[in-house]
């Protein structure tokens, strides 16, 4: 069975995104008749002269009208080589929020950039963050190199700029290629017209580069999503369905539940209906425990010894997603894993400042779009880990109780020490 990668494409307005996305989806020939035709009527609507391309990620009406991108579109498609599922978000400033939502699963950043546009600040803001998110491969596209006659010079300039960039971002692996999307070179196929370039094409790229664990955390967390009582004459027995966070699950092995912190051993687990003896991240599990302690829809089944954080009061990165700025004092709802909360926010600790990442701005509050680093309290404990070990723990959002609007999209950081 292929590999599976998630990835993630972004870039600025005009960049050609949503072109490269339909250059590689035609040139790979993952695109049916139908849609095509589709395209072609559209196209010649829209006098465009050529096949438009974007117009197979840009699917709603309103996107077309616009020539915009304004919301995620998801393609699934393979290779012989992988399996993809790819998210293609706004490039819009506005539309940050939705470059979260993209990011959030991915293994993989694809950012396009183009060469008549440069080093926009919105290029900048969507590296920063995929590398909030986790991201740690990127793949940098330099489009519209048919505008600079296929040159070098001018893509390794904007190479240098970029790799300065990025130096204060935690990405693993980075590689950069010259692109045309709008004539499909280095898309699918090597490009002629640019000798220069001795790399693989884009695709070639997505085929091969390695694809980072998706969780770092070997311990088993798994938040209960309910508790399903038997219905069967006799005793009754309680399962507990969920999916699991990180780690494994074996019969007979010893766990710890939270908050209670009671210990006992796994009985039973079922995938899908079926028993089984071991199950692993991930899985979506039913157990059952050996003893009859106190475990309800929120709390979480981990490791012994290699408990989660009890977070009471913490430090977060955020996504502010809200028109309606944060500021100190307020409180939220929030939803941590299958748990749900409140929070106060204690303070402001910064705004990332997206034009020189090494700077930190003081600031008393975030404004939609921004990225920072706030403190938070939590009015029962939360019992997660540092997002950098694992995504699915450390992540939570915020919701405003009035509105019941999601206002942050939130990574934990570390726990603020007592006193």
């Amino acid at each position: 069975m292929p590999d599976l990668l998630r990835l993630v494409i972004a870039g600025s307005v005009d960049c050609g995104k949503s072109t490269t996305v339909g250059r590689l989806l035609f040139d790979s020939k993952q695109v049916f008749d139908d849609q095509l035709a589709q395209i072609e009527r559209a196209s010649i609507r829209r006098a465009r002269g050529h096949l438009d391309l974007s117009l197979l990620t840009d699917g709603l009406r309103a996107e077309r009208e616009q020539g915009i991108t304004i919301d995620v579109a998801y393609r699934y498609f393979s290779t012989p080589r992988r399996t993809f599922v790819l998210a293609d978000t706004p490039g819009h400033v506005q539309y940050t929020r939705n470059m979260v939502t993209g990011a959030s699963t991915a293994s993989l950043c694809v950012l396009v950039i183009g060469i008549d546009a440069g080093l926009a600040e919105q290029t900048r803001r969507h590296a920063a963050v995929a590398s909030m998110l986790g991201v740690r491969s990127l793949i940098v596209a330099v489009n519209k190199m048919d505008l600079v006659e296929m040159a070098e010079e001018p893509f390794a300039r904007l190479r240098a700029e970029f790799e300065a960039f990025l130096a204060d971002l935690p990405f693993d692996d980075v590689r950069f290629i010259p692109i045309s999307a709008l004539n499909g070179d280095n898309i699918v196929r090597s490009s002629d017209h640019m000798p220069w370039y001795d790399g693989p094409p884009l695709l070639d790229l997505l085929e091969t580069i390695p694809i980072p664990a998706e969780d770092r955390l070997d311990q088993l967390r798994l938040p209960v999503q309910l508790v399903i009582r038997s219905s069967a004459p006799g005793p009754e027995t309680r399962s507990y369905p969920g999916r699991i966070a990180s780690g494994r699950v074996r019969v007979g092995d010893d766990v710890v539940v939270l908050p209670s912190r009671l210990r006992t051993r796994v009985a039973t687990i079922t995938v899908g209906g079926t028993p089984t003896d071991e199950a692993r991240y991930p899985q979506s599990v039913a157990v059952t425990l050996e003893d009859d302690v106190d475990v309800s829809r929120g709390h979480m089944i981990a490791s012994p010894g290699a408990e989660p954080l009890t977070l009471s009061s913490f430090e977060a990165s955020l996504c502010w997603m809200s028109e309606a700025p944060l500021r100190a004092g307020a409180r939220y709802a929030v939803k941590h894993t299958t748990n749900w909360s409140r929070v106060r926010v204690d303070r402001v600790d910064h705004r990332l400042d997206l034009q020189h990442l090494r700077r930190r701005e003081e600031s008393a509050s975030l404004e939609l779009n921004d990225l920072g680093q706030v403190s938070l309290t939590a009015m029962a404990p939360l019992f997660g880990d540092p997002y950098e070990r694992s995504r699915s723990t450390g992540s939570f959002v915020l919701v405003d109780e009035a509105s019941d609007d999601t206002v942050a999209a939130g990574m934990i950081l570390r726990p603020v020490p007592a006193g």
